[in-house]
């Protein structure tokens, strides 16, 4: 059974930094690309991110380009999303997923329970 956990979300200002880590299991992690993506109060889900399986492609949206870096650890399962320059329209829940497609949610795409960010002042 596929299984994602995301963690380190929280309030944070304006302006400031966070880190969210995505622990996975129960499928070939070092072999399927990963995505993050969000979704604000009363909208629909949006792709924010993606990372090709070796770690060495990432693909971003354009909103996020320059302040968010999406990495992995293949050796310990881990996905992570390193924000910063926040600002109020980053608030969302942010969902680690599996990938069927760069840039895309597909349908096919496995997410985990979510971790909430909030910016506010």
């Amino acid at each position: 059974e596929v299984q994602l956990v995301e963690s380190g979300g929280g309030l944070v200002q304006p302006g400031g930094s966070l880190n969210l880590s995505c622990a996975a299991s129960g499928f070939a992690f070092g072999s399927s690309d990963m995505s993050w993506v969000r979704q604000a109060p009363g909208k629909g889900p949006e792709w924010i991110a993606s990372i090709l399986s070796g770690g060495t492609r990432t693909y971003y949206q354009n909103s996020v380009k320059g302040r968010f870096t999406i990495s992995r650890d293949n050796a310990k399962s881990m996905l992570f999303l390193r924000m910063s320059s926040l600002n109020p329209d980053d608030t969302a829940k942010y969902y680690c997923s599996t990938c069927g497609f760069v840039g895309a949610i597909q349908s096919s795409d496995v997410w985990g329970q979510g971790t909430q960010v909030t910016v506010s002042s």
